[in-house]
């Protein structure tokens, strides 16, 4: 297998089709064409699905393009090095973060510092940003839920209570706070499985024994915020996510230690990278003080 070949599978596989892969590589689509098909014809597997003018991976080609972002993320870092010296005047970094309230202040302070670096954030719960961690789509990550694996070192940045939002029509709403014992029955709406907000929710309701009746489960947090407007339920929000607005209210949880905390986490064997390390550099010291309950 040459270079070339799987770097023409790797541009078709992350663009999408084949006349935008030959325009990134800036070759001529024949080639990619190619290329594309000497890989399959040499192994004798099929890497893609053509649908009309998209190029979509097989199982293989999935397989095959997590190994190819690992070998070019790698040759990315070696050239930066070679041309950069380390002086970070150029390059990209990918943050994968759990939600924009945990990854404003570092992203700000690294731009500041780093003027020429791009960067490009995503977002998702706590294990969709480890699993972009860990296939190299992202150098660094920002998330709340930490559980021990060895393939990822943390640093610790915030620590952040867990309040209740409710409609200006609920009887909560009047409330500065309540108790968990107070949510007994009462509608929930949670975030999806993998959302830290939810597991330190569910998991103070347990140990407090308390069932309020779920009546709806919502991964987007825009959506959440609608329905509780609609009065459909209550939901658990980060206390510094919560952003106030017109028949929305949130009420703080009494007597019950419910937090979230954000944490810097990259690969174990990344941390020496030069753009790891000034991410990390620029998140202590935007680090915020700690919050009390």
């Amino acid at each position: 297998m040459r270079l070339t070949q799987l770097r023409s599978f790797h541009a078709v596989a992350t663009n999408g089709n084949f006349t935008a892969a030959a325009k990134s590589l800036h070759v001529s689509q024949p080639t990619v064409t190619t290329q594309v098909a000497q890989l399959e014809t040499l192994y004798n597997v099929e890497l893609f699905h053509r649908v009309g003018r998209r190029a979509v991976p097989t199982e293989m080609g999935e397989r095959l393009l997590a190994l190819s972002r690992q070998i070019f993320g790698l040759e990315g870092e070696a050239v930066q090095l070679l041309r950069e010296s380390g002086q970070l005047r150029s390059g990209h970094l990918r943050v994968a973060a759990v939600g924009p309230s945990h990854v404003t202040r570092m992203l700000v302070s690294f731009h500041q510092q780093y003027p020429g670096i791009k960067v490009s954030v995503s977002t998702g719960n706590s294990q969709e940003v480890l699993e972009r961690l860990a296939d190299y789509r992202a150098d660094v990550g920002v998330l709340a839920q930490l559980a021990h694996d060895e393939r990822f070192v943390s640093w610790p940045y915030s620590e952040h209570g867990v309040a209740i939002i409710c409609s200006a029509q609920h009887r909560f709403a009047q409330r500065r706070s309540i108790t968990l014992a107070e949510l007994e029955g009462e509608r929930l709406i949670l975030r999806e499985p993998g959302s830290t907000t939810r597991t330190a929710l569910e998991r103070a309701l347990q140990t407090a024994g308390v069932s309020p009746q779920v009546v709806m489960e919502i991964a987007s947090r825009e959506i959440i915020r609608e329905a509780v407007l609609q009065n459909v339920g209550l939901a658990a929000v980060s206390e510094v996510e919560f952003v106030p607005g017109p028949g929305l209210r949130s009420v703080r949880i009494h007597g019950a230690h419910v937090r979230t905390y954000a944490h810097v986490v990259c690969l174990a064997e990344r941390q020496e990278s030069a753009l790891v390390r000034a991410f990390v550099h620029c998140a202590h010291k935007t680090r915020p003080p700690a919050q009390g309950q």
